[in-house]
């Protein structure tokens, strides 16, 4: 422990930054992993409740299971659902506005993560530069014997660097994957409200028995 806070001194001032932006990174990580699982977003139960849509009459049934498993496609496709005797047009269009904050809700804290991945090296070379100053100004004013107070300022300089490529890779190689995966379970809920919508259409042109 004595030796991780003798390497963050060394490190420079730069460095404490740099353990904060790890913190937050660390901390969206770890919500992100829990939050954008898919089975926990796309329940089963809402798709087979779904998919057991056959009339008009089958509508509140889905509704009372949407109730049941509250959540970002729940809400989604309650939207519609509760809108089942309205034209397509206004259906369509309260997905859209239901879609767009949910959207936020799954993407919530990555421009955070963005954030960190970009300041992070930006912090690392802060210090470097910082670090390298000290370093000519010992030259200018002691000359290059000083070999104690020059390896102060470039372990200064390498350290910030090394701590702000630690925390920036990981961050950025965290922030793609979650904007991937954020990105699949959005076309998969509108696959589903699509069909939904679909399903809906074809009751409103018959009010009959619908397999689509």
């Amino acid at each position: 422990m004595q030796e991780i806070l003798e390497t963050i001194k060394q490190g420079g001032i730069t460095v404490y930054p740099l353990i904060i932006c790890s913190i937050i990174a660390l901390a969206v990580i770890i919500e992100k992993l829990i939050v954008l699982r898919k089975k926990r977003i796309l329940m089963p139960e809402i798709e087979f409740a779904i998919k057991r849509i056959k009339s008009i009459d089958d509508v509140p049934e889905a509704i009372a299971v949407c109730n049941q498993n509250p959540g970002v496609f729940a809400n989604l496709i309650l939207s519609g659902l509760k809108l089942a005797d309205q034209p397509l047009d206004i259906i369509r269009e309260s997905f859209a506005d239901q879609g767009r904050q949910e959207i936020r809700h799954l993407e919530k804290g990555l421009v955070l993560l963005e954030t960190v991945a970009a300041i992070s090296p930006l912090l690392g070379l802060l210090g470097t530069v910082i670090g390298m100053i000290k370093v000519f100004k010992i030259i200018s004013e002691r000359g290059v014997g000083e070999a104690s107070s020059l390896s102060g300022g470039i372990s200064e300089a390498l350290l910030s660097t090394a701590v702000g490529l630690t925390v920036g890779i990981p961050a950025l190689v965290f922030y793609n994957y979650f904007t991937s995966k954020s990105e699949d379970i959005i076309l998969d809920i509108e696959k589903s409200a699509n069909g939904l919508m679909q399903k809906l259409h074809c009751f409103q042109n018959g009010n009959k028995p619908c397999d689509s």
